[in-house]
């Protein structure tokens, strides 16, 4: 091969290279686009009101001031005011409306899952992102922590489109490096890197074999925590299916299960139940808000049925 020819093949591999990264990026902003046009939406029409009056500021900011009338709060008078205009005048507050949200986001391998509509990352993706635009909406800074058994990725509260849209793009095509979960962590690490109070989705699925009870309750105390659970209908029983050959996507084991056999299968539905109950307990316990969705229904429902229990 002469030098031209392993010029034109070097030339050539490094076109291909940059035309595949090329269709990479373009599909990626395909799918950032189509996700932002649905969510905006739902936001926009859906979840404008429902979400201001469920999540309400947390303090008082001085507005103005004005003549005192009858039935005014006297510990409201302004005092330097008063003597200016040797006529009473109040304080006038209201509520502070901007927020500081972050999303909790589960990045673990179990999140590659799904067998109907989507998968449950994809699910956890559109949540995501229409919580993202409604907070924008409500003028609120938004951030995201992705975890697994580690912190994946930080992304600090930020307002503005540009900034929804860095964190879908992340959503989207966010890659973790470990595969398991450890809630706790994470919900420790939230306490400890975000200092002043804000509202707090976290999104996943709860498969975590550690227990999370007292980190839950700590981060709730300082914040105010709220939980997404998204799971599939096929985890909740094994289909009877005979020999089947299943694999923990977060471990890597793999092994046969005879899913023909009845106590095979009321063995792993008695599983998630006390799964089920545990996550709920700890929630209870907690006094976290929590809503579940099937990777098969409306997420939009759940919401809304959030929103309003917390109104």
């Amino acid at each position: 091969m002469t030098e031209n020819s392993v010029r034109y093949c070097l030339l050539f591999t490094v076109y291909c290279l940059l035309f595949t990264e090329f269709m990479e990026t373009s599909e990626l902003l395909k799918k950032v686009r189509q996700i932002e046009i649905k969510t905006r939406g739902l936001s926009r029409n859906i979840f404008a009101g429902q979400y201001h009056s469920a999540f309400k500021g947390r303090g008082m900011a001085f507005s103005e001031v004005r003549e005192y009338q009858y039935g005014d709060d006297i510990r409201d008078i302004d005092w330097n005011v008063t003597a200016r205009y040797n006529k009473p005048f109040i304080k006038v507050f209201e509520e502070e409306r901007e927020l500081t949200v972050m999303l909790l986001v589960d990045v673990s391998a179990s999140q590659d899952f799904g067998t109907r509509n989507s998968l449950k990352r994809d699910m956890v993706t559109e949540i995501a992102a229409t919580l993202a635009f409604s907070a924008i909406q409500n003028n609120d800074k938004i951030g995201v922590i992705f975890f697994s058994d580690k912190i994946e990725k930080f992304i600090p509260p930020k307002k503005g489109k540009k900034h929804i849209l860095y964190i879908i793009r992340e959503l989207i095509n966010f890659q973790a490096d470990s595969a398991k979960t450890d809630v706790g962590m994470a919900l420790k690490y939230l306490t400890n890197v975000i200092k002043k109070r804000c509202t707090t989705f976290m999104i996943s699925d709860f498969v975590d074999v550690q227990d999370y009870n007292n980190a839950l309750t700590i981060a709730n105390r300082k914040h105010d925590i709220v939980a997404l659970q998204v799971y599939d209908n096929l985890e909740t029983q094994l289909p009877n299916v005979g020999l089947m050959k299943v694999m923990d996507a977060e471990t890597g084991v793999e092994r046969w299960v005879d899913t023909s056999s009845k106590r095979v299968r009321q063995v792993y539905q008695d599983w998630w139940k006390k799964q089920q109950e545990n996550m709920q307990t700890s929630f209870n316990r907690s006094k976290v808000d929590n809503v579940s969705v099937r990777t098969d229904e409306d997420y939009v429902k759940a919401l809304m049925a959030l929103f309003k229990k917390r109104s």
